[in-house]
């Protein structure tokens, strides 16, 4: 069962709420955060980012950074900026895509909207496997987040997760967004409308906590590395406290829970800077060993069905088509689009072995479109481009139910969660 409670939220008041809210921190560099915090010094970047605080911007990793975000944390709470509600409840957020970005994620004309609750996940349900991942985590990065933590003695920044569907809770949203939310905005820069509501009713709350108890498991869409972060500061606490009870705040970590049919994972592409030595006749020729390959003209082409990509290269777009036998559907990472493209192209043809670490291939998001395949192979910076069909939150949860791990850059989820709508004090 997913162990979850209510929180007193520290959050903006409304009128505050757009100076205050951010992007999270690692879907920005230093110079981009510090850009968008200028001349705001209620940006919640001071804190998740506090490098830019200084002169010139310091290492991230730096101790004094560290110390930087606590004192902004208890600046932002003194000056009024972050206020903490005086009553433990259950939040909504609501996410509703703009139209710009509704023929990339398949959305209706009016846009999307993905109703989140936002809860404290239970440390032991990770720590134990209820809470399930997809993904590997660094121990640089954990440790990073560690510190964050540690300094700030709170969940500055949610994390993301997906839950199998429950009608009462659906039914329970519901009722709360007919009502007037607490936040209501459009964001800066990527013209996502983010919305909040308040569940404070006793039996409402009642409710929640009653319905996740019987989920099985909660599972982490975005965010692994916070996730472990908080779960591993919250057991560290437990360990350090000689009257640890259990029921300390610490043991639970902020989340932002998702129904599972809400969610939509958007492809993670590929750009390679180069062939491995062969000409294009070659790769093409090459690629017939294990792929279908149609040649499709000059025009954007965007694979439509899982085992099917799309190859950009010498200004023209391929439809390659995975052959019978060169994958495994009853296996759960070997069905993977993903898994196939890294197996029979980047490795066996291009010689990329390691995702993480080599230099000749980056990725980018499908939020940015096929368009910007086509802009940094023809610009010369990279010489192909290979388009992924989207994994399925189905394909996620049977993996991470089967205790597998998807291979490197696999989902991403759009939009992201704003932060700085409501933080979780560890005490």
């Amino acid at each position: 069962m997913a162990i979850v409670k209510p929180f007193q939220g520290i959050r903006p008041p409304k009128d505050l709420v757009e100076k205050v809210q951010s992007r999270p921190y690692d879907v920005l560099n230093s110079e981009e955060a510090r850009a968008e915090a200028a001349g705001n010094e209620m940006s919640l970047y001071h804190i998740i980012k506090p490098e830019i605080d200084f002169d010139p911007i310091a290492e991230e990793t730096d101790p004094r950074v560290y110390a930087k975000a606590a004192e902004n944390f208890k600046k932002f709470q003194d000056k009024g900026w972050l206020v903490r509600d005086n009553k433990e409840q259950y939040y909504i957020y609501a996410q509703t895509m703009r139209s710009a970005t509704e023929e990339t994620l398949g959305s209706s004309k009016n846009g999307k909207t993905q109703y989140g609750l936002v809860v404290c996940a239970y440390v032991e349900d990770y720590l134990k496997g209820n809470i399930k991942k997809h993904e590997l985590t660094r121990a640089d990065k954990e440790e990073d987040r560690m510190k964050h933590v540690r300094v700030n003695n709170a969940n500055i920044e949610p994390v993301f997760f997906a839950y199998p569907d429950d009608k009462v809770l659906d039914e329970l949203v519901a009722k709360y967004v007919k009502g007037a939310p607490e936040y209501d905005y459009v964001a800066q820069g990527d013209g996502f409308r983010h919305q909040l509501w308040i569940i404070d009713k006793d039996e409402d709350i009642k409710t929640v906590t009653e319905r996740f108890a019987g989920i099985p498991s909660l599972y982490i869409a975005d965010g692994h590395h916070r996730s472990a972060a908080a779960a591993l500061v919250g057991a560290e606490k437990a360990r350090q406290n000689p009257n640890h009870r259990g029921d300390e705040e610490y043991n639970y970590f902020m989340a932002v829970c998702f129904p599972a049919s809400q969610l939509t994972i958007i492809d993670y592409n590929r750009v390679v800077k180069d062939l491995n030595g062969m000409s294009s006749a070659e790769f093409l020729k090459a690629l017939e060993k294990n792929f279908v390959v149609e040649k499709k003209g000059r025009d954007i082409f965007k694979p439509s069905e899982l085992h099917t990509f799309s190859l950009y290269l010498d200004g023209e777009w391929y439809k390659l088509t995975a052959k019978p036998g060169t994958f495994d559907d009853s296996d759960p990472i070997g069905v993977l689009d993903v898994t196939i493209s890294s197996n029979l192209i980047l490795d066996q043809l291009l010689g990329i072995k390691d995702l993480r670490r080599d230099k000749r291939i980056d990725f980018v998001g499908g939020i940015r479109g096929l368009g910007e395949l086509k802009r940094r192979v023809d610009s010369g910076e990279m010489k192909m481009a290979l388009a992924l069909y989207p994994v399925s939150m189905k394909q996620l949860m049977d993996i991470a139910d089967t205790g597998n791990i998807m291979p490197p850059k696999t989902t991403w989820f759009e939009p992201k969660l704003r932060s700085g709508l409501v933080i979780h004090s560890l005490d």
